[in-house]
């Protein structure tokens, strides 16, 4: 998914991002504001995921939100 378009839905999807990634915070979710790079690192450093973990985790979430 294109930047542009995830961070022009990322309102929409912030429910959806509160169940897959529950330990970040609504502030945290909220300041990534669909930018993949930001939410990677925020996975990575909550859950202590490797940073290609943490990419392939979100590309997947976007991916499979496509038509949200």
């Amino acid at each position: 998914m294109n930047n542009d378009i995830a961070e022009g839905k990322w309102k929409q999807l912030l429910g959806k991002a509160k169940t897959a990634w529950g330990e970040l915070t609504d502030d945290e979710l909220t300041k990534a504001e669909g930018r993949a790079e930001k939410l990677a690192g925020l996975i990575q450093e909550r859950y202590g995921k490797t940073r290609e973990e943490a990419v392939r985790e979100v590309r997947r979430f976007f991916d499979s939100n496509r038509d949200f």
